[in-house]
C-alpha cells in the first residue's frame, strides 16, 4: 500500500462529512472564538496592567498578582469563596442526592415533590436573592418564626451581621442548586440497573451498603459531572451575593467574583480585577484537573 492510499484514506472521514455538518460546527466554534476565547486571551493580557477602561494601558508585568497577596480584602474574598466552594458546592451535592435517592421510585405524589425541589431553578439567582432579602429582614419570617417559638434570643439581622450574612447567602444559593443537582442524579440512578439492587437487597446488604458499593460507583460519571458544575457554580457565584448583601457588611460575604466586579467597574481599576479573574480562573481549572485525574487513575486497570 503505498503512502498517498494511506493519507487518503486517513482522510476519507472528513471527506465524506457534508459541508452543512462542517459548517455547523466550525460556524459556532468561530462564534466561540470571538465572544469567548479572544476576550479570555485580552482579559490575561489586562491582568499584566494598569488600566482605567478610557486611558493609556500601562504594562505592569505581575505587579497585580503581587499586589494581591498585600491586598486584606483579596485574602478575606479568598477565604470567603473557599467556604462557600465547601458548604454550597458539598451542601447541594449531599442534598441533591439525598432527595434523588428519595424521590427516585415512582410513587403517588412524587412528582409533586421533585415539581417543588426543581422550582426555584426557574427563577434567576437575582429574583431568589430578593426574596431571600425579604425572609432575612429583622422584621422577615425567620426572625418572625423564631419569635413565634420562644427562640427570639437567636433572631438577628441576618444580613447586617458580619458573623451571618456569608450563610444566610449560602442558604438562599442552596433553595435554587439542590433542585437542580437532585434532577442530575435523578437521570444517573435511572441508568442503574434494578437487577443489581435487588440482587444486593437478597444477599442482605442494607441500605447504606448499597448506596456505597452499588450507587455511588454506578453513579461516577454523574458524579464527575455534578462536581464539575459545582465547582464551576461556586467559582462564578455573583448574583445571589450582589443582590443580597453586595458582599457586605465589611467584606464579611465578599466573594472573588463580587471583589472583581466591584474592582473593575466601581473602582475602575481593570487590570487587577483581571488579575482576580485570572485566580479564579486558574482555581476552577485546577479543581476540575485534580478531580479528572484522580478519576482516570482508580479507573485504571492495575
Amino acid at each position: 500500500m503505498t503512502a498517498a492510499t494511506q493519507t487518503r484514506r486517513r482522510r476519507k472521514p472528513w471527506g465524506r462529512l457534508p459541508p452543512a455538518v462542517l459548517a455547523l460546527v466550525l460556524l459556532p466554534f468561530a462564534v466561540e472564538a470571538v465572544w469567548v476565547f479572544w476576550p479570555a486571551l485580552q482579559g490575561v493580557y489586562l491582568s499584566f496592567t494598569q488600566w482605567d477602561g478610557t486611558g493609556e494601558i500601562t504594562w505592569v508585568g505581575l505587579g497585580n498578582y503581587a499586589d494581591l497577596f498585600e491586598d486584606p480584602v483579596f485574602a478575606e474574598a479568598l477565604g470567603n469563596t473557599a467556604i462557600w466552594l465547601v458548604l454550597f458546592g458539598g451542601l447541594s451535592f449531599i442534598g441533591g442526592l439525598a432527595a434523588a435517592l428519595f424521590l427516585q421510585t415512582e410513587r403517588r405524589g412524587v412528582t409533586f415533590y421533585r415539581m417543588a425541589l426543581f422550582l426555584p431553578i426557574v427563577f434567576s439567582m437575582v429574583v431568589s436573592g430578593l426574596i431571600w432579602t425579604a425572609v432575612f429582614q429583622p422584621d422577615g419570617v425567620i426572625n418572625a418564626v423564631l419569635d413565634a417559638v420562644g427562640l427570639e434570643h437567636l433572631a438577628r439581622t441576618w444580613l447586617g451581621d458580619p458573623s451571618s450574612a456569608l450563610y444566610a447567602v449560602i442558604v438562599a444559593a442552596l433553595w435554587r442548586q439542590i433542585g437542580y443537582v437532585m434532577v442530575l442524579f435523578i437521570a444517573g440512578l435511572k441508568a442503574i440497573d434494578p437487577a443489581l439492587l435487588e440482587a444486593a437487597r437478597i444477599d442482605g446488604a442494607n441500605s447504606f451498603q448499597r448506596l456505597r458499593h452499588i450507587i455511588l460507583p454506578q453513579l461516577h460519571s454523574v458524579n464527575l459531572v455534578v462536581l464539575c458544575i459545582l465547582v464551576i457554580d461556586s467559582l462564578r457565584s455573583f448574583d445571589v451575593v450582589w443582590a443580597m448583601t453586595r458582599g457586605g457588611p465589611f467584606h464579611s460575604s465578599e466573594l472573588l467574583s463580587t471583589y472583581m466586579f466591584s474592582t473593575a467597574f466601581q473602582s475602575r481599576q481593570l487590570g487587577y480585577a483581571s488579575a482576580i479573574a485570572v485566580v479564579i480562573f486558574v482555581l476552577a481549572i485546577a479543581f476540575i484537573i485534580s478531580y479528572l485525574a484522580n478519576a482516570m487513575r482508580e479507573e485504571k486497570p492495575a
